[in-house]
């Protein structure tokens, strides 16, 4: 039985198409690699310097030289090409970016994003964040519903330091697949057993009910 971060990084890989170039931020993000079939022809960018991320290796058969912009080790499929910061950012700012995944503390209904300054913790920064969402054609965020606590991260106004403003198109999560609208967050998917109440309670903002709402897989 599939844990919540793999049923979020597997629908995630449904979004993409042929042809798209797509990048994985770290943490949750890069398990979507381990889901998109060899036929996809989908190219996964990770920022720190390739295109052509594969799936996670097997224990025992990392690459210490081989790892993605969390220092976590990843493979590279054939054809992937290696490359400086430079030629990555070229890329994202460049708008060459089907759409980028990332994590989220919080996402409101205006599609603003806060990810990376965490409570109580030092931390780097943002990283190239702030680059990805404003660059690439669509943002999704792949996160899990509430906080280890229960509290919602899907929000009416975030309040914490935000990464972008209205920038987000989609979150995931292993509830359901919604989409920021200019009218707010309507629901497209519910994962199955979870009834509207259900989700809507564990969201902050109000959720836009559809006449019709696919079921997630």
């Amino acid at each position: 039985m599939m844990n919540s971060r793999e049923i979020i990084a597997k629908r995630v890989a449904k979004f993409f198409k042929a042809g798209d170039l797509v990048n994985l931020g770290i943490g949750m993000p890069t398990i979507v690699a381990n889901y998109l079939p060899a036929e996809a022809k989908v190219m996964l960018h990770s920022e720190n310097g390739f295109i052509g991320l594969g799936p996670t290796p097997a224990e025992g058969e990392e690459e210490k030289d081989v790892v993605n912009a969390g220092a976590a080790p990843v493979t590279i499929v054939p054809g992937g090409a290696c490359f400086d910061s430079a030629m990555s950012f070229a890329l994202i700012r460049g708008g060459h970016l089907a759409a980028t995944v990332l994590g989220a503390l919080e996402v409101d209904e205006k599609g603003n994003l806060a990810n990376w300054m965490v409570p109580g913790k030092m931390v780097p920064g943002m990283g190239g964040a702030m680059d990805l969402v404003a660059g690439a054609r669509k943002v999704i965020i792949a996160m899990e519903h509430t906080t280890k606590e229960g509290n919602p991260k899907i929000l009416k106004s975030c309040s914490l330091p935000l990464t972008a403003a209205n920038e987000v198109d989609y979150i995931v999560t292993e509830l359901g697949v919604m989409e920021i609208t200019p009218e707010g967050i309507a629901l497209r998917e519910l994962a199955s057993g979870v009834t509207l109440e259900e989700i809507q309670a564990k969201t902050e903002a109000n959720l836009i009910i559809p006449d019709k709402i696919d079921i997630m897989e």
